[in-house]
C-alpha cells in the first residue's frame, strides 16, 4: 500500500467521522455517555472487534488491489 493510498484512506475516515458528529451530535453524546458507564471489559471487546475488522478490511483491500 502506498503512502498516498494510506493518507487517502485516513482522510476518508476522518471526514466520515466528522460528518457523523455534525449530523447526529445528540446521538454521539448518548453513545459516549453509554460508553463511559460501560465496564472496562466492554471497551476491550469493542477495541478488539474494531481492530480485527480493520485488519480484515486491509487484507481484503490488499487482495483486491
Amino acid at each position: 500500500m502506498s503512502v498516498g493510498a494510506f493518507l487517502g484512506a485516513l482522510g476518508l475516515l476522518i471526514a466520515v467521522e466528522g460528518l457523523v458528529y455534525f449530523a447526529f451530535p445528540g446521538a454521539v453524546r448518548r453513545v459516549f455517555a453509554a460508553l463511559l458507564a460501560a465496564p472496562e471489559a466492554t471497551f476491550r471487546r469493542i477495541g478488539l472487534g474494531a481492530a480485527s475488522l480493520g485488519v480484515v478490511l486491509v487484507i481484503i483491500a490488499a487482495t483486491l488491489g
